[in-house]
């Protein structure tokens, strides 16, 4: 599946790509892609760090970012701008790498 252009935006759906799986071990996430072409090399697996790994959890394909990022004000004290800019820093990234798919 190749990723599709999409401005990432508050009012954007994301889910993880139907290309990879992703696992909680030992309270890390780890992303495999299950084909070449997903993400910067193959076979390569990604782990977040606590900031993706709280975003991850919330894209279940109902939430728009902008939902994820008021869930997430509510569970951290952070700077309201700084989660915006967090969470579609992170959207972006993971859909440019074809981890995550995004529908308007």
């Amino acid at each position: 599946m190749v990723p599709r252009e999409l401005e990432v935006e508050l009012d954007t759906i994301c889910t993880p790509s139907v290309d990879v799986v992703s696992r909680e071990i030992e309270g890390d996430i780890i992303i495999v892609p299950l084909t070449a072409g997903i993400g910067d090399a193959d076979d390569e697996l990604y782990t977040l760090n606590d900031t993706g790994r709280a975003i991850w959890q919330k894209l279940d394909g109902v939430r728009t970012l902008g939902d994820v990022v008021a869930d997430l004000a509510l569970e951290f004290d952070s700077d309201r701008t700084q989660l915006e800019t967090d969470v579609l820093g992170f959207a972006a990234a993971m859909v440019d790498r074809g981890i995550l798919s995004a529908k308007e």
